[in-house]
């Protein structure tokens, strides 16, 4: 699956997480991971899962009685393509301009200031 397919809405995006966390599950066991943060019917989860299925975001096995299912596209792929779209449609382009809104907005950790310390360094050294 090319990385310009990925289209996952923000209900899939929940859907995926809990399978990048789980690598697969039954629609009964993402429904029940749906319930602690939202209210959520079995039949719209199910629903959700088929089109998703139907997609290609899913895998599902069914070679057991209750369905199984796994994330087709990987979370790193994912990731990188939905923040491409964010960063050309709401930061102009500039990844820069997301950069300084997440900082700006965010108080980030000593550690992870020191991740991004280290990741910019890397990048002067190129």
């Amino acid at each position: 699956m090319s990385t310009k397919t990925i289209k996952p809405t923000e209900s899939e995006l929940e859907i995926l997480t809990i399978l990048w966390e789980r690598t697969h599950a039954s629609v009964r066991e993402v429904h029940e991971e749906l319930l602690k943060t939202k209210e959520a019917g079995y039949t719209t989860t199910l629903k959700l899962m088929q089109i998703m299925f139907e997609k290609g975001l899913v895998k599902r096995d069914d070679s057991y009685k209750t369905h199984i299912y796994q994330a087709s596209v990987s979370k790193e792929k994912t990731q990188k393509h939905l923040l491409g779209k964010m960063i050309d449609t709401l930061f102009g382009g500039s990844p820069t301009e997301l950069v300084i809104q997440a900082l700006g907005n965010h108080k980030a950790s000593p550690a992870e200031l020191e991740e991004i310390q280290r990741i910019l360094n890397n990048l002067k050294n190129q």
